[in-house]
């Protein structure tokens, strides 16, 4: 890898929830040491409130956080494209030259697992893979008082 800030776009349907989570738990953990985006396949204009609360609990941050759509200029020069969950399908684009990864990321819904509890399980997978994926890039973690 090279010396430059590696760029990592994060994935999933509506860009309100998973995809944003992941972008902001990975912001919280290596700072600015990447470029870090978030996107979505269909996108809704909003951001999930239980999953910005989740991720606060967490000490992150979506309050910036805006919605939108796959931008393909991004997907041509990100160093890592991660697909969150199932649903979301994205198609390489010429000149890319990252592959397309999927996490399989945890549905406690399907255990009957609701609420904030729901969103902490899912949020606690997202915040597992975002510290191993840093790791894997050799992110520093933000230097206090930096």
């Amino acid at each position: 890898m090279s010396t430059d800030r590696p760029t990592v776009l994060f994935v999933c349907v509506s860009n309100g929830g998973k995809s944003q989570m992941a972008e902001a738990l990975m912001r919280a953990h290596v700072g600015d040491s990447a470029s870090i985006h978030s996107a979505g396949t269909a996108p809704k204009g909003k951001i999930n409130a239980e999953s910005a609360a989740s991720v606060a609990r967490a000490g992150a941050s979506m309050d910036a956080a805006t919605s939108k759509p796959i931008d393909p200029d991004l997907l041509r020069t990100a160093d890592r494209v991660i697909v969150l969950g199932r649903d979301a399908q994205v198609e390489p684009v010429g000149g890319m030259t990252a592959t397309i990864e999927r996490w399989d990321t945890d549905e406690p819904s399907l255990r009957g697992i609701e609420g904030d509890e729901r969103m902490d399980l899912i949020r606690d997978d997202i915040q597992n893979r975002v510290e191993a994926l840093a790791d894997e890039l050799g992110l520093a973690l933000p230097q206090a008082g930096a």
